[in-house]
C-alpha cells in the first residue's frame, strides 16, 4: 500500500522572522511587501494570532493593516526563507529519495518502501525539522497525494492527520466544499448555487451530473477527488517553464526614465536566477499593467538560447518600444520563457 506524506512548514515565513527576532513571537505578525502596510503589497504570509483577525495571503496590506492596526508588518525575505527551505528539504532527502518538492514551505514524501511504520517516520521527520531549523511542520499520511495534502491542513500547527479510505467519510466528507483541492472560488459559488456546500455532498452526485455541468475533464477530477481517489505519481525532477520577476510601483508611474530603470533592474534579476539554476531562454516578454489595470504584454524571439544580460536586456527593451505608454504604470514584469536546461 502507498504511504504518501504531504509534509507543511507551519506559518512559514513568519515563524522564520520569529526565530530572528524572538521578541514578536506570540504577537501578531503579516509578512508582505516592503513591510510598509501603508503602502501597496499584499499579504505573503500571516502568522496564527494574525489570522485570528482574519489576516491571510494575498490579502492587500492595507487591509491587514485595517483588520490588526497593531499586528507587526515585515518585507519579504526571500532569500532568508529558501536558505532555511533547503535545510528543511535535506532533513526529507535523507528519510526518503522519493520527494516532490511542492513549493518553499511543503514537500510531498513517498515513504512506501520504508520498512519503519508511520509513527516512526513522523518522529524521524519532525525531531530532524526542530534541530535543523528550529520550526514545526504539520504532516499529512495518506495513500494518495490528494489526500495526504488535505491531511496536512486538518491539524495545524504542529500536527498530524492519517487520512484513508476508512474515515474519508468522517473526516473528508464534513469539509466544505472549497477545502477539496482543485475547487476554486467560481467552482464553489457554482456548486454552493446547487445546495452543494460539502465534500460529502459532492461525492454524492454521479459522474455523468458532474461531467454535464463541469466538462469531462473536470468532472471526473471532482468525482474522483471527493472520494479520495488520486493515482498521480509523485513528481520528483521538475524543469520550470519560465523565469520572470515582476513590480508594483508604490506610486503610480509615468516617467519614461523610472520605467526603464526599473525594466532593466528585472531583467538582471532574471538573468542571476537563470545563471543560478543554469538555465538559457529564447523568448522574452514585458508585462505592463497600467493605472486603469489595463495589462499589455508584448515578446521577442531571439534566433537562438542565450543566459547574455546585454542581449536579454535589448529585448526587453525592444517590447518595452512597442507599448504605448500613454497612461501610468502601476506594474511592470519581465519574464525569460522557452527555457533550456544547460546543466
Amino acid at each position: 500500500m502507498r504511504r504518501i506524506l504531504h509534509i507543511d512548514m507551519d506559518a512559514f515565513f513568519a515563524a522564520v522572522e520569529e526565530q530572528r527576532k524572538p521578541e514578536i513571537k506570540g504577537k501578531p505578525v503579516v509578512i508582505g511587501g516592503s513591510g510598509n502596510p501603508l503602502k501597496r503589497g499584499v499579504v505573503s504570509t500571516a502568522n496564527y494570532e494574525a489570522r485570528k483577525f482574519g489576516i491571510h495571503s494575498a490579502m492587500p496590506l492595507q487591509t491587514a493593516y485595517k483588520l490588526c492596526p497593531q499586528a507587526i508588518f515585515l518585507p519579504v525575505d526571500y532569500e532568508m526563507y529558501v536558505a532555511v527551505s533547503r535545510k528543511f528539504k535535506e532533513v526529507l532527502h535523507a528519510v526518503s529519495p522519493i520527494m516532490e518538492d511542492g513549493g518553499i514551505d511543503e514537500a510531498y514524501l513517498d515513504v512506501s518502501a520504508l520498512a519503519e511504520d508511520n509513527d516512526t517516520i513522523i518522529r524521524r521527520i519532525k525531531k530532524g525539522i526542530k534541530e535543523k531549523t528550529n520550526l514545526t511542520c504539520s504532516i499529512g499520511v495518506a495513500p494518495n497525494r490528494l489526500l495526504a495534502k488535505m491531511a496536512s491542513d486538518m491539524q495545524k500547527p504542529d500536527g498530524v492527520t492519517v487520512l484513508n479510505e476508512g474515515n474519508i467519510e468522517g473526516l473528508l466528507w464534513p469539509l466544505p466544499i472549497r477545502k477539496l483541492y482543485g475547487v476554486g472560488p467560481k467552482t464553489e459559488e457554482a456548486l454552493k448555487k446547487q445546495g452543494i456546500d460539502t465534500i460529502g455532498r459532492l461525492a454524492a452526485l454521479s459522474l455523468e451530473v458532474l461531467a454535464e455541468r463541469f466538462g469531462n475533464s473536470y468532472g471526473r477530477y471532482l468525482f474522483d477527488a471527493a472520494r479520495g481517489i488520486d493515482d498521480s505519481e509523485l513528481t520528483t525532477s521538475w524543469e520550470p517553464k519560465s523565469m520572470s520577476r515582476e513590480t508594483t510601483f508604490q506610486d503610480d508611474v509615468g516617467e519614461w526614465q523610472t520605467i526603464a530603470r526599473t525594466l532593466a533592474d528585472l531583467t538582471r534579476e532574471v538573468v542571476h536566477d537563470m545563471h543560478e539554476r543554469q538555465y538559457k531562454a529564447k523568448t522574452f516578454t514585458v508585462k505592463i499593467r497600467f493605472d486603469n489595470f489595463q495589462t499589455l504584454t508584448r515578446a521577442k524571439t531571439l534566433d537562438d538560447y542565450t543566459d547574455t544580460e546585454d542581449i536579454i536586456r535589448k529585448a526587453a527593451f525592444a517590447c518595452l518600444k512597442r507599448i504605448e505608454l500613454k497612461k501610468k504604470v502601476r506594474l511592470i514584469g519581465m519574464r525569460a520563457n522557452n527555457l533550456r536546461s544547460d546543466g
